[in-house]
């Protein structure tokens, strides 16, 4: 945690401007840093930096570890020499305002291939020697994701329980072939991920000559089809065949009557246990190379996660079963010392969950959007009741921007009847002395002066923008994830508003 007030914006890379298609990790990610340090920020928070699947969520990822490569910023392989300004001079013409993922992989995936051939030209006789220092510090993952993603691309994108016995349940003899016949596509992802990793760390370094430190996210859970559950089967509740016997969500919520049917695995907890949860030590250990501090999504999950069965089509016939709670974080404070965590501990929360926030010293999540309804925690979210040791959000990537909360019909994003719509609003308006002309900014100025030493807020609600724009809808799977803005956005008016409300409130560095 800081030790100073502090405050930052929620904007995950994918959505900063550009022109190939989706933002990335070049010129204007260094922008938006600038743009945070000249208005008093000091915190950037994103979403998982993982390799995006089916679906584009960063929370459904090919590898717990890896980074995404869609992020790699072309501009910087120019820079590098290995690609020249001619291979992408002439982008097809991407969508501005959102991201099409389809378009933007089929373009930037043979650009990362044909950096790779000259990568292999320019280092003919011996790579550098920081690639062989990333291959051998990152082996304990990058060797299985490596494989896995080729393997994935040989069997045409199918699920790796698909795949045939030898590959998917990892016999000696077919991994040995296979990792002989793709031997080349294996050495490209490994190209992949270390100019992932160079380029990121190249950008965090900037964040701190800046004063700005990233807070990261850890997802709870990993989604099935990846390398680590195919990895490390008996760390998951598999059946013979490799599909889960259980799935992860949580029950009927503020978001929906029939609770969220995430689908991941469940992890076997006693599994872990026995291996001294090696393989979340070695978890933090990479997120924290990356990032200065995280999110820990889904914290209620370590105490008790709610199971369901996976022949069940919504979540709500599940049950609740005990997490690892404290000896798990034991375990990592022992390997790592203690890490700079922010507790999520949204949703049904338990004096037990509390309890375990408490004795780690984590801060929890107020989050604004919350405060005036009948959620029950309500009460906890409004400002004249929050504590120093927690972080204050207008809204996260899950809700809606703070005008699209305030202006949508009863029951498009939530499960609220029109009646509680309007005595929400109503109370949130008379809480704010304002007539919600400008609901965003009342929001901002009323996490700015929050006594929480972390105040968020996603770059929408600085843009002042609706529904159109809002990053992620729990409990769908399609049209999440793609918005982006553009530079012209940034206006004077808004740098300079900004930049006073945080000295206002003291939050500046």
């Amino acid at each position: 945690m800081p030790q100073n007030r502090a405050s930052g914006i929620l904007l995950h890379p994918t959505s900063l401007p550009g022109r190939f298609g989706i933002g990335d990790l070049g010129p204007e990610a260094y922008r938006l840093i600038d743009f945070l340090a000249d208005t008093g920020q000091s915190l950037w928070q994103i979403l998982p930096l993982g390799h995006t699947s089916y679906g584009n969520s960063p929370y459904m990822c090919l590898s717990a570890f890896g980074g995404n490569p869609y992020l790699i910023s072309l501009e910087r392989l120019v820079d590098e020499g290995l690609l020249t300004p001619a291979d992408i001079d002439k982008p097809p013409d991407f969508p501005k305002d959102r991201v099409d993922y389809g378009q933007a992989i089929s373009y930037k995936m043979p650009l990362l291939a044909k950096s790779f051939e000259k990568f292999k030209e320019q280092y003919a006789t011996r790579y550098p020697e920081d690639f062989y220092t990333f291959s051998e510090t990152n082996a304990f993952w990058l060797e299985d994701y490596a494989l896995f993603t080729s393997l994935k691309e040989a069997h045409n994108g199918q699920v790796w329980t698909e795949w045939e016995e030898g590959a998917s349940s990892r016999q000696l003899d077919a991994l040995l072939q296979w990792r002989n016949k793709l031997a080349e596509n294996i050495e490209f992802w490994k190209y992949v991920q270390y100019q992932f990793f160079k380029q990121w760390l190249a950008l965090k370094s900037y964040c701190h000559g800046k004063g700005i430190r990233i807070i990261g996210d850890i997802p709870v859970y990993v989604a099935h089809d990846s390398a680590e559950v195919w990895a490390h089967r008996k760390q998951f509740h598999l059946d013979e065949e490799g599909n889960p016997l259980v799935v992860a969500g949580v029950p009927p919520d503020y978001f929906s009557a029939t609770g969220q049917r995430w689908g991941n695995p469940i992890y076997r907890w006693d599994m872990m246990a026995k291996r001294g949860y090696r393989w979340w030590t070695d978890r933090f250990r990479t997120n924290f190379t990356l990032v200065d501090m995280v999110r820990l999504d889904h914290f209620r999950g370590f105490q008790a996660y709610w199971e369901i069965p996976a022949a069940e089509p919504t979540a709500v016939r599940g049950r609740w079963v005990k997490g690892p709670a404290i000896a798990l974080f034991n375990a990592v404070k022992d390997a790592l010392g203690n890490l700079p965590m922010i507790a999520e501990d949204l949703g049904i929360i338990t004096p037990e969950v509390d309890n375990l926030r408490e004795q780690l010293g984590l801060p929890g999540m107020r989050i604004l959007q919350m405060a005036f309804g009948n959620d029950p925690k309500a009460p906890e979210y409004r400002p004249h009741n929050h504590i120093v040791n927690c972080a204050v959000y207008t809204a996260t990537h899950d809700h809606n921007t703070t005008v699209g909360w305030f202006t949508s019909k009863p029951g498009t994003q939530t499960t609220q009847t029109a009646d509680e719509v309007e005595k929400e609003r109503e109370y949130a308006l008379k809480y704010l002395g304002s007539d919600g002309s400008e609901i965003h900014w009342d929001f901002i100025r009323l996490a700015l002066s929050s006594v929480a030493r972390i105040a968020i807020f996603p770059l929408q609600d600085i843009l002042g923008l609706g529904t159109e724009a809002r990053m992620n809808l729990p409990g769908t799977s399609q049209g999440n994830w793609k918005w982006r803005f553009t530079n012209d956005m940034l206006t004077p008016e808004i740098k300079a508003r900004l930049t006073e409300l945080t000295r206002v409130f003291e939050r500046s560095p």
